[in-house]
């Protein structure tokens, strides 16, 4: 009963937390361009962005670019046309806008949002997540599964998995993973039987999910034919469903064949619905409200002429400057709660995952 007490009282929590954040009327136009809407994190990003503006008080012109980088480019230079004060981008390849922000710097300031823009002395505030963290929690909930579902097995068979090699972050969640990987290779609790390490061999280009899965599908036809794979570091949930697509493709998760453990990001209701079926064991749940009402506080400031608040001088160099950043914090979600929590609403997948983001610390 008293978890059960805990996540309604979260759930409360959780739907106070939807009102976007009232301040003071401005005035100003904000170009927000995202990078895609394949994506329903994107989506929510874009929506929670221009609600929380509209409650600051100003006008906004949001472009999703559809993982096209001349289309956002193109986006960013119209907005600009417009007379936008401020540009949010969410860079689909955070490499390619350095020129478009040097035509963009006189007089418009410039935030990179979730992903760092790369190359550029124009970028004037980041707003993200802790992406290493993200990182660490992925891995750690990785070999948590392996040792709840393969406890007697050792040393377990993993093979790893990267976002996309334009996107800085995907840097920084494989390097948080292999802190706590990379160890158990060393001592030997795990192996990697493809032997393909580093971002260089795991990556995986735009994030796309059927990539992965074609990915997956030749790990195991070239190393899993006599052996079982108990685990694969999967870094986005997009990722995950394409990965658990081919290990389900060879009878894994049926006929008494136990599942490996998947990990996972973003709690996407597609990846949510596969925990409580006991496909995927893990998430990272990113409250994309959070990273908005940062992002809002950040132009509110600046077109106020203050100070940004920001926690972090030191950890994101995008080639040209030490980019000042406000760094969230990511949240964890296993499958053992996204099971209690569907007893509670079985429709709300998307609910499912704040709820137990927020309580999670609790158990």
């Amino acid at each position: 009963m008293k978890l059960f007490n805990k996540i309604l009282m979260a759930a409360a929590v959780s739907t106070s937390l939807m009102a976007a954040p009232i301040m003071a009327a401005a005035e100003g136009l904000v170009g927000i361009s995202m990078p895609t809407k394949s994506s329903a994190r994107w989506i929510a990003d874009g929506s929670n962005m221009v609600k929380q503006f509209a409650a600051a008080g100003y006008t906004t012109d949001l472009q999703y670019a559809d993982d096209d980088i001349p289309n956002q480019l193109a986006q960013i230079e119209n907005m600009v046309t417009k007379g936008v004060n401020v540009l949010v981008i969410g860079a689909i390849d955070g490499t390619t806008l350095s020129n478009v922000l040097e035509n963009a710097a006189a007089g418009v300031k410039i935030i990179a949002y979730d992903r760092l823009i790369k190359g550029s002395e124009h970028v004037d505030y980041y707003a993200t997540f802790d992406n290493f963290k993200v990182g660490v929690l992925q891995a750690t909930n990785l070999v948590n599964g392996l040792k709840e579902r393969f406890g007697d097995q050792k040393p377990w068979n993993v093979e790893l998995f990267g976002g996309s090699p334009d996107d800085n972050n995907a840097f920084f969640f494989y390097n948080g993973a292999m802190s706590v990987i990379q160890p158990m290779i060393d001592s030997g609790d795990i192996i990697i039987q493809s032997g393909q390490l580093g971002m260089d061999k795991v990556g995986t280009l735009r994030w796309d999910g059927a990539v992965a899965q074609a990915r997956m599908d030749n790990l195991l036809s070239a190393n899993y034919t006599d052996k079982k794979l108990h685990g694969a570091l999967a870094p986005y949930d997009g990722l995950s469903i394409g990965i658990l697509s081919s290990l389900k493709g060879i009878g894994y998760g049926s006929g008494g064949e136990k599942m490996p453990i998947v990990s996972g990001q973003d709690a996407e209701i597609q990846s949510v619905k596969s925990m409580i079926a006991g496909e995927q064991y893990s998430t990272i749940f990113k409250d994309t409200r959070t990273l908005a009402g940062v992002t809002v506080g950040m132009v509110d400031a600046l077109l106020k002429g203050k100070t940004p608040e920001i926690n972090d001088t030191k950890t994101y160099d995008n080639g040209k400057k030490i980019v000042p950043s406000y760094l969230l914090e990511p949240n964890q979600v296993t499958t053992p709660m996204c099971r209690v929590c569907s007893l509670i609403t079985r429709h709300k997948f998307k609910m499912v995952a704040i709820i137990y983001a927020m309580v999670a610390t609790s158990f």
